[in-house]
Parts: structure tokens; C-alpha cells; sequence
């Protein structure tokens, strides 16, 4: 097993394909940024359990895809924490942006990532650098 990056499956049936993939690439889109990665959790969960992290977590009482929770600050150049993605909404979220659900994970599998190097989203501006972000990241996968 590789170090670092680990795949987690709590209280659902998902099987994650490619993992040796994912973590070189997850490895690859953190150097382009000047980071590398500690250790770092993904956790796939279902929309229940996301939904009640959110309202323990965040007091927002809505569905997500996805929520980070960083070890680290991104002024280490280092990425280590938890990233918990509901399998639920990604498969909705797919629907509804008529995409893959490979290629719909992928963005929200990214997107954690970028959060943990400081990549934020909660502004229309930086909400339009995040999709820039996860789009070239995207683009770099080779599997």
C-alpha cells in the first residue's frame, strides 16, 4: 500500500477504480503548486452522514459533495486532512451537468485538494478561479 494518500469507504457500497492513478496524479497536481502531500484521507460517505457533518461542522443544514477538513496550513507547502465526498451528490451532480460520474469524482476529488492548498471558492471571483484550477487539473490526468 501506498503511503500518504489513503481511500476510504464508510457505510456505503463504492469501490474506487484507478487509486494508484489517483494518488500520482493527486501527487502530480500538488507539485505543480510547489506542495506535496502528507497524509491525506479521502472518505467516501453518504449524503446523510455528509449532510450532518455539515450541520455539526459548518452549522449549515443543506446537502454537499464534499467537505475538507486540513491538518495543515497551506503556508507549509504541505497537504495533510480529511476529505469526506458524498457518492450520492456526485452521482446527482453528474446527472445534472450531464458529465461522467468518473469525471464529476475527479472534479470534486480535486477540489478538496485545492481547498488544502488554499484555493477557496466562497466569492464569484475566486468561485471562477476554483473551476480554472480544477479544469487545468483535470486536464492533467493521464488515466
Amino acid at each position: 500500500m501506498e503511503e500518504g494518500i489513503l481511500f476510504f469507504v464508510e457505510e456505503i457500497e463504492f469501490v474506487l477504480d484507478d487509486q494508484p492513478e489517483l494518488r500520482s496524479w493527486m501527487r502530480f497536481v500538488a507539485a505543480r503548486e510547489g506542495f506535496e502531500i502528507g497524509d491525506l484521507n479521502y472518505v467516501f460517505v453518504s449524503d446523510e452522514a455528509l449532510a450532518e457533518m455539515n450541520m455539526e461542522h459548518l452549522q449549515h443544514d443543506t446537502y454537499t459533495d464534499i467537505l475538507t477538513f486540513p491538518l495543515n496550513d497551506p503556508s507549509e507547502k504541505l497537504v495533510a486532512g480529511d476529505i469526506y465526498i458524498s457518492v450520492e451528490r456526485v452521482i446527482e451532480n453528474a446527472k445534472e451537468f450531464e458529465v461522467k460520474f468518473r469525471d464529476e469524482l475527479h472534479r470534486v476529488m480535486v477540489h478538496g485538494l485545492l481547498h488544502m492548498m488554499g484555493h477557496d471558492d466562497l466569492e464569484d471571483e475566486t468561485e471562477a478561479e476554483m473551476r480554472k484550477a480544477e479544469d487545468f487539473a483535470l486536464s492533467l490526468r493521464r488515466f
